[in-house]
């Protein structure tokens, strides 16, 4: 495969620092394998960059909003443009949390406790009698975080009831729409799946155990190097390493995700009665250097660029 390929990394999303990252990495790994590589950006002359010199693949490595809720996948498949990552149908149920947990739900797998609060009914029905309610329906501890985007943005959690008001406005920060859900204390767990095994069929990599110093997976223990300890593969059982890969595998299943993905969940009682618990799952991954994927990717004893470079082998393909 000698044509060339292109990286789309930036946007206008708060994410946009990590998804540039995220791009170069990917072009670097994948200029390793002997691959022509173009990183471009999500501005208003990305068409005519597509349009004038069509590359024989598009790479979307985009978070948040038009990134991962189906918007560029829907304007690629409009071009006519092979591209790595899920449909747009697809990516629209994983980018919204609470329609993702209320699949995955369906199918039998635990997931939190939640209600789902458009920022227009918190405001119209007044602030203290909705937040009553919550905490009649779900006791404390609570976790409050936007129904769409990613790294741990507006993310907050509530162990107080003083805290709840202004944790919601956090979450309204940075989306329309808050999740609040129930805490669930336990291991934190990565699982990412990748259409890499026999015949593409989705692989699960060994799980990422994610320990944060502070105690709290946030914006800054996920992008910023010595601050979290992540455990390689995941220290648990072989029979929870299996249960939670397939949990993973359900989800992208139930999702119809396609190339990538990833699962957080959250294991209690892991050496007793474990349970395993869905929080959400990712169609864009990060690619940084302290993002999950990698180094699953690098724990399952795969080179990033060749596993990229299949996918995006396999995308031409499909086309």
């Amino acid at each position: 495969m000698s044509e060339r390929v292109v990286i789309l990394a930036g946007g206008l999303s708060a994410e946009r620092d990590i998804s540039i990252r995220s791009g170069r990495r990917v072009a670097e790994a994948l200029r390793d394998t002997g691959l022509d590589v173009d990183v471009l950006d999500v501005d208003s002359t990305l068409l005519a960059a597509l349009t004038g010199d069509p590359p024989a693949c598009v790479i979307p490595l985009l978070h948040g909003s038009h990134g991962e809720d189906g918007a560029i996948a829907e304007v690629l498949e409009a071009l006519g443009l092979p591209y790595v990552g899920s449909t747009p149908a697809s990516a629209r149920l994983a980018y919204d949390k609470a329609t993702a947990k209320t699949l995955i739900g369906r199918a039998g797998i635990a997931t939190p406790a939640s209600v789902s609060l458009p920022h227009a009914t918190f405001r119209d029905l007044g602030a203290g009698g909705v937040l009553d309610a919550i905490i009649k329906r779900l006791p404390l501890p609570l976790v409050v975080k936007p129904a769409q985007g990613g790294s741990a943005l507006g993310v907050s959690i509530v162990r107080r009831e003083s805290e709840l008001s202004p944790a919601m406005v956090g979450a309204f920060a940075y989306g329309e729409t808050a999740l609040i859900e129930s805490f669930v204390e336990g291991l934190e767990i990565a699982v990412s799946v990748v259409d890499i095994g026999p015949g593409h069929t989705p692989l699960a990599l060994p799980a990422v155990e994610i320990r944060p110093d502070s105690g709290f997976y946030d914006y800054t223990a996920r992008y910023t190097a010595g601050v979290t300890e992540f455990i390689v593969p995941a220290d648990l059982p072989a029979s929870v390493a299996s249960a939670v890969a397939d949990v993973a595998l359900a989800a992208h299943s139930i999702l119809g995700l396609r190339d990538w993905s990833r699962a957080d969940l959250i294991v209690r009682n892991a050496t007793t009665t474990p349970e395993i618990w869905f929080l959400e799952t990712n169609v864009a991954p990060g690619m940084t250097e302290t993002s999950l994927l990698p180094q699953a990717i690098a724990a399952a004893e795969m080179e990033l660029g060749l596993v990229v470079r299949g996918l995006t082998e396999r995308a031409i393909t499909r086309r």
